[in-house]
């Protein structure tokens, strides 16, 4: 609806515009463009048009006249708008009229869930990888929030019309698998020979996972694999070990309320030649040197500010060459868009990766277009509890893992709190996740929603139930508390096309927070049990079309909505 206004302010200054040039009393030229914009005081419209100043140069007259002028020609007449006037240097202000909104709650009553769905995205297909955890151990609060900003972002991206594929790199080659099974076999063979007789890897994991899969592993399998060559001993950990573990990110995941549509195996890029055929594609396109028996990617010429080993002197493979072939990947599949969620440790490699898969030379020797990457950056997270700070460190074995933060938190809070501002650090207070006052603001969400839902169980004990627009009279909602929670409801698509466009999915967290907030202004405003028929009826309207749209944030959130709490 909001749109629907713009443009109908659009039509009616041209409209005007037509008019004056046939009179003669401005110039001719061509349709008269400028900007409708919501201002911050409202006082004066709800809606401001800056088409008069920017036809000042056009037309050759000062933008207030251009402004007074088209004013007389505007017709009002079957419009959302029952008032206009000048404003300043030449703004055009119009005021919003009962029928507009009217409109909104129709159009929500209307599309029911899909409300503030929007076709930006027009099918287009976008692949969203996040998480992709190492499966060397369990998944860090890291893990956690760019866990719920990707579903999230994914959520949004799908209500804006894009069709959305979520995926998670599984990366199961390369040297932290190796360190992974070195670790495993230390703890294996100091079971069966002592911790004192068996020297454990300075780079090892120190979890107390990796004590559970070496005991795991002795029990199904006793003391006989200590006899084995130690290369077969190591393959046979990792291959018990990394099943069991990329297991057990998926049930954690599933509680998480997180579903990928597919795993992918870094691994299946090494048994099908793809990082060949990327390696070689780059030598053929003179972007490669060797030295010191390794061979490097000219990425200072590709605009990085350093080049990286592609191939080891041992003739391994570096993570540099794995990541470019899987994201050549990415887009020889098909996506017209690929966008990958990374923590902030990670922002230096993302950095060279993105400059490196956009630049015109790698783009070519691919065949690719790289305007189609992109790489979102998500701050640090800092747990707190009674103002201490709770350590996250994985390789220390000492951190807070995802499944034991919701063992001790809601998922709903969860996936509220992390999915707050991704380039902002974030401070989660686990004392305040659990609050049930105002302050928490996933409750503060959740009791609007379920504080309609016992109002309109209250009132159907009194024979009221929910109307539909035909049957009540929407003109009646004309105090302030219901027109600022109406407009609010009118944002929720223009909400979903920036968080689209922007990549930003805590613009939601923002708007129903602001959205509830408004709702228990008006509750507390408009009383609705015992009033006249025809306003309790077209209060408890208003109500239920704010509980559907704290409904449909909540559901893009992946959080629950309560009716009783």
């Amino acid at each position: 609806m909001i749109d629907k206004a713009k443009k109908q302010i659009d039509k009616l200054i041209n409209n005007a515009y037509n008019k004056a040039q046939s009179s003669g009393e401005l110039p001719e030229g061509e349709a008269l463009s400028g900007a409708v914009e919501i201002p911050r005081d409202t006082s004066h419209g709800d809606y401001a048009s800056t088409h008069a100043m920017a036809a000042a140069k056009t037309l050759r007259l000062p933008p207030r006249k251009i402004a007074e002028i088209l004013c007389e020609h505007i017709d009002l007449d079957g419009s959302f708008f029952t008032s206009f006037s000048i404003a300043g240097p030449g703004y055009i202000n119009f005021v919003l009229s009962d029928k507009w909104y009217g409109e909104v709650i129709r159009e929500v009553e209307a599309m029911g869930g899909d409300y503030g769905s929007v076709d930006i995205g027009q099918g287009r297909r976008v692949m969203v990888e996040f998480v992709s955890a190492n499966p060397t151990g369990p998944m860090t609060i890291g893990n956690a929030r760019g866990g719920v900003l990707g579903d999230t972002l994914s959520a949004i991206l799908e209500r804006a019309g894009y069709n959305v594929w979520r995926e998670f790199l599984v990366n199961d080659a390369g040297n932290q698998i190796e360190i992974f099974g070195r670790s495993i076999n230390a703890r294996y063979m100091q079971l069966i020979v002592g911790e004192e007789n068996f020297e454990f890897p300075d780079d090892g994991y120190h979890g107390d996972d990796i004590r559970e899969l070496a005991q795991l592993i002795r029990d199904a399998e006793g003391d006989k694999l200590k006899d084995l060559p130690e290369d077969e001993r190591l393959q046979k950990f990792t291959e018990f070990a990394l099943p069991y573990n990329i297991a057990l990110m998926k049930e954690h995941l599933e509680r998480y309320r997180i579903r990928f549509d597919r795993w992918f195996h870094e691994s299946s890029l090494h048994e099908n030649g793809y990082i060949d055929e990327t390696v070689k594609l780059l030598k053929q396109a003179g972007l490669t040197y060797e030295k010191d028996g390794a061979l490097w990617l000219k990425n200072t010429e590709l605009g990085a500010d350093k080049d990286e080993v592609l191939v080891r002197s041992n003739g391994f493979y570096g993570y540099f060459a794995v990541d470019i072939a899987y994201h050549r990947e990415k887009l020889d599949r098909g996506f017209d868009k690929a966008i990958d969620i990374w923590g902030a440790d990670h922002h230096g490699h993302a950095i060279r990766l993105i400059t490196t898969m956009t630049a015109p030379q790698l783009c070519t020797a691919f065949g690719i277009d790289g305007e189609k990457y992109h790489f979102l950056i998500m701050q640090m997270v800092r747990l707190t509890r009674d103002g201490e700070t709770i350590k996250v460190s994985k390789r220390t074995g000492k951190a807070m893992s995802l499944n034991d933060l919701l063992d001790e938190i809601s998922v709903d809070a969860c996936r509220f709190f992390f999915n707050a501002r991704p380039d902002s650090h974030l401070n989660f207070d686990l004392g305040l996740a659990v609050r049930q006052d105002s302050e928490n603001p996933v409750y503060y969400v959740q009791y609007a929603h379920a504080r309609i839902c016992s109002l309109i169980d209250a009132l159907s004990a009194e024979g009221f139930s929910a109307p539909i627009c035909a049957d009540i009279d929407t003109g009646i909602l004309s105090h302030e508390s219901e027109i600022d929670l109406i407009k609010q409801i009118a944002l929720l698509p223009e909400e979903i096309t920036i968080a689209a466009r922007d990549y930003d999915p805590s613009r939601i967290n923002k708007y129903v927070i602001e959205l509830a907030a408004r709702f228990h202004r008006f509750y507390t405003a408009c009383r609705i049990k015992g009033e006249a028929q025809d306003v309790l009826l077209a209060r408890l309207k208003l109500a239920d079309t704010t509980r559907a749209v704290i409904k449909n944030c909540l559901d893009l959130l992946g959080v629950t909505a309560p009716e009783k709490m």
